[in-house]
């Protein structure tokens, strides 16, 4: 079978703990890197890249950073949307501040705002955890919206209170703003998804990731043990705001083009924690299958009847998207609580093992 691993032999702690110890897995990581680079390009529509491609980016960026606190490091949080919005916001200001000012250090800039922010309503965490930890995020996300609205020197002074991205261009290709082309504003978000995929895949196999993994899994053992749980879980949330950071700036300079405060409400952070459970807690392969199913499936759900000849209206495409999300969360937590990354495993095991008995 393709996963055949005899002859396959590790000689060395390093081979043995590389980062693809498989070499059928790096083969499948390459497929898919033409795939994204290459193959999705040629073939898809603006439709495809405004609707699919680009938005699917975005969103497993954005639970990639939620799964580094929630995931490796055990500490929940309900203001995913909230930190998406101090970045976009930061990014926004950067950019009204230094026209000239390059979009990828704009970018890497008001991640540091974000992460900032995460590390100031992440001190609770010190002293308590679990559900009243969710609960003081939670209170965080209500009152950056609630700055967003009301401090108008965010938004410029609109009169609206929407911050609008102006065209913004990279090395003479204009990559932000209306005059912006689909295909290059999908090359921009897939080169910096990819860049911080591979630091947090880095991080979360080396001495930092133990680190989170042992505080999640007992904190009072990780303690006795050496380890520090202040500078280890500030780090967790400074790692995971400054990704979710970048990730509210790509999601308004590179996709929406424009945004209110209520963008970044509630509604945003369930989204990106349901993409993270259903993809799988503790997992940088769940965010993007949890990503390209949440935001396939209204797709799916509107196309598929219509394909019949069984047109729907958008307002029951939305709440049967709802119904759907909600009932997928439930059978995951029941069945799965892993998520699809752990269908992905146990499929990849049967595959090697094939085909003698599991």
């Amino acid at each position: 079978m393709f996963y055949r691993t005899a002859g396959q032999f590790k000689t060395t702690y390093q081979a043995d703990h590389a980062l693809f110890p498989v070499r059928q897995d790096a083969v499948l990581l390459g497929i898919v890197l033409i795939l994204a680079f290459v193959v999705f390009p040629l073939t898809a529509s603006e439709f495809a890249f405004r609707a699919l491609l680009i938005p699917v980016l975005i969103y497993s960026l954005a639970a990639l950073g939620l799964n580094v606190l929630t995931g490796y490091a055990g500490q929940l949080s309900l203001g995913t949307g909230a930190f998406m919005g101090v970045g976009a916001y930061a990014c926004y200001k950067l950019i009204s501040i230094f026209p000239e000012m390059n979009i990828v250090v704009a970018l890497a800039l008001s991640g540091f705002f974000s992460a900032t922010v995460g590390v100031i309503f992440g001190l609770p965490s010190l002293r308590i955890k679990g559900f009243y930890l969710a609960i003081a995020t939670l209170a965080a996300q209500f009152f950056l919206v609630w700055l967003f609205q009301k401090w108008a020197w965010l938004y410029n002074y609109n009169a609206s209170g929407a911050i609008q991205v102006p065209n913004i261009d990279f090395f003479g290709i204009t990559v932000a703003g209306p005059r912006a082309p689909a295909i290059v504003q999908y090359y921009f978000v897939l080169c910096i998804v990819c860049l911080l995929t591979f630091f947090i895949i880095n991080i979360t196999r080396g001495r930092i990731g133990r680190m989170w993994k042992a505080v999640r899994d007992m904190d009072i053992a990780a303690e006795l043990v050496g380890i520090n749980l202040m500078k280890t879980k500030l780090l967790a949330f400074f790692v995971s705001s400054y990704v979710v950071g970048i990730a509210g700036a790509l999601f308004v300079f590179l996709w929406r083009g424009a945004a209110e405060a209520n963008l970044f409400d509630i509604p945003l952070s369930f989204r990106v924690l349901f993409i993270a459970i259903i993809g799988g807690l503790g997992s940088v392969l769940g965010n993007f299958l949890g990503a390209i199913l949440i935001v396939a499936l209204p797709v799916v759900i509107s196309s598929v009847p219509e394909a019949f000849g069984l047109p729907l209206s958008s307002a029951t495409v939305e709440h049967l998207n709802i119904m759907i999300i909600g009932a997928l969360i439930i059978a995951f937590l029941i069945v799965e609580p892993h998520g699809l990354a752990r269908f992905w495993a146990v499929i990849r095991e049967k595959l090697i093992l094939w085909p003698f008995p599991h």
